[in-house]
C-alpha cells in the first residue's frame, strides 16, 4: 500500500516546490515535488544539505503524480538529514510567562495555575516591548526592583535570544512516526512550529513544521535539565517536506504564517491550539543570524521559531493542566506548509534510533552515492 501525500500537502502544492526524505529499500532517498509531480533525486544528489548547498533541485527521476502517493515499500521521513538542529525559545511573551511559571512551581504542574494568576499581573507587559530595547531594559530595572526577574526573561526581552541545540543530526522523526516523551515525565506538551531552514551561510531557503516537545517538569525544576527536557529519543519531529523559496512563498509568508495545533487522546479527549507568528517577539532572520553568530554550520542547520502555544487547560486533576498521554495523535497545521501528524509514545517505546551518521553514509557507499552527497 502506497503511502499518502497529497493530504499531507499544502492545497497549493502544485504552485510550490518542496523537497523531502523518503526511506526506499535500499535506503534513504531525496525526493521533490514540483508542479504536482514527485520525482526522485537521490542520483543527482544524495542528501538533502547536498541539494540544498548547491540548489540542486530539478530533474530526477519522475515517481508520478503526488496523488499516486510514494512508490510501494517506500515511506515518509523527516525531510532534513546531515543538517544541525537547533531551537530558540522564549520568543513569543506568552511562553515566556508560562517559562517563568515553570521556574517559579519548581516543575509541580499543581502549583501552576496558583502562580499564572500573580504573575500576570506583574509581568504581563513585556508583551509590549521589544527585545534588546531601551525600554526593555527599564522593564528588566523595574522587575529586579520588584523581586521578578528571571532567567527566562532575560532570553525573553533581552539583546541575547535563546537558541539551544534541540537534537543530533539525523535523530528526528518525520510526518506519521512516532513522536517520544520521556517516560519518567509527568508534565509536558508539544510545541507546535515554524522551522526555517538554512544553508552553511545561513541563508534561508525554505521552511516546514516541527514539534518541539517539550517536558516543562523537567525544565521547571532546572533550566540546566535543558538537554534532557528536549533531547530524548523520537523527541524532535520536523515535516512533511520542506517548502523552498519562490516569488510564491518568501520569508513574509512565514512571518504571516498561522501554526495549527489538533490534539485527539485515545480517551476522546480534544485539544487545539494556534501559533500565530505575527506575535513573534523577534524577527525570523534576527534569530537566524544570532543561531549563526560566532559559529559555522558547514552542512547547514534548521532553526525551530518558537511557539506561542503553552496549554493550561485541565485534562484529568483540576489545577493540574494538560499533559500527553500515549496515543494521543498530534497533528500540526499551516495553510502553505501542510501538515505533521504523530502519535505519542515514551521515549524508551518509540523505535529505537539506528541510522547515525555512520550507517547513514555507509548505507550510501554500498549504492555508489558518496560523490553526490
Amino acid at each position: 500500500m502506497s503511502v499518502e501525500l497529497q493530504g499531507l500537502l499544502p492545497a497549493d502544492y502544485r504552485d510550490g516546490s518542496f523537497i523531502g526524505r523518503a526511506l526506499a529499500p535500499e535506503g534513504p532517498c531525496v525526493i521533490a515535488v514540483r508542479e504536482g509531480e514527485l520525482f526522485d533525486l537521490t542520483q543527482d544528489v544524495a542528501t538533502v544539505s547536498g541539494a540544498i548547498a548547491r540548489r540542486s533541485f530539478a530533474g530526477g527521476r519522475s515517481l508520478g503524480p503526488v496523488e499516486n502517493g510514494l512508490p510501494e515499500g517506500w515511506s515518509l521521513l523527516t525531510p532534513i538529514d546531515l543538517q544541525a538542529v537547533k531551537a530558540s525559545g522564549v520568543t513569543f511573551a506568552i511562553s515566556a510567562i508560562e517559562r517563568v511559571i515553570e521556574e517559579r512551581a519548581r516543575g509541580d504542574s499543581a502549583r501552576a495555575a496558583e502562580i499564572r494568576a500573580s504573575l500576570e499581573e506583574k509581568v504581563g507587559t513585556i508583551r509590549e516591548v521589544v527585545p534588546g530595547s531601551a525600554e526593555a531594559m527599564r522593564l528588566k530595572d523595574l522587575l529586579i526592583e520588584q523581586g521578578m526577574w528571571s532567567q527566562y526573561l532575560e532570553v525573553a526581552i533581552g539583546p541575547d535570544a535563546e537558541i539551544f541545540s534541540k537534537s543530533p543530526v539525523l535523530s528526528t522523526v518525520g510526518a506519521g512516526a512516532m513522536v517520544g516523551v520521556r517516560s519518567d515525565s509527568s508534565w509536558n506538551n508539544p510545541e507546535p512550529e515554524v522551522v526555517l531552514v538554512c544553508d552553511a551561510h545561513g541563508e534561508v531557503v525554505g521552511a516546514t513544521l516541527g514539534n518541539d516537545v517539550n517536558l516543562r517538569d523537567f525544565e521547571g525544576r532546572s533550566a540546566l535539565l535543558l538537554s534532557k527536557a528536549k533531547d530524548n529519543n523520537a523527541s524532535c519531529a520536523i515535516g512533511p517536506f520542506i517548502r523552498l523559496f519562490d516569488d510564491g512563498f518568501t520569508i513574509d509568508d512565514v512571518r504571516q504564517a498561522n501554526v495549527d495545533l489538533h490534539i485527539l487522546g485515545p480517551e476522546g479527549y480534544v485539544l487545539e491550539g494556534s501559533n500565530d507568528m505575527r506575535q513573534i517577539s523577534r524577527d525570523p532572520l534576527d534569530l537566524v543570524e544570532q543561531c549563526l553568530s560566532e559559529h559555522h554550520y558547514p552542512d547547514g542547520f534548521v532553526l525551530f521559531c518558537g511557539t506561542l502555544f503553552a496549554p493550561v487547560q485541565d485534562r484529568d486533576a483540576p489545577g493540574a493542566g494538560f499533559t500527553h498521554k500515549v496515543g494521543d495523535v498530534v497533528t500540526i497545521s499551516s495553510r502553505r506548509l501542510g501538515k505533521l501528524t504523530n502519535t505519542v509514545t515514551t521515549s524508551r517505546d518509540a523505535p529505537p534510533w539506528t541510522m547515525g551518521i555512520g550507517a547513514f553514509i555507509r548505507n550510501l557507499a554500498s549504492r555508489g552515492l558518496i560523490d553526490r552527497i
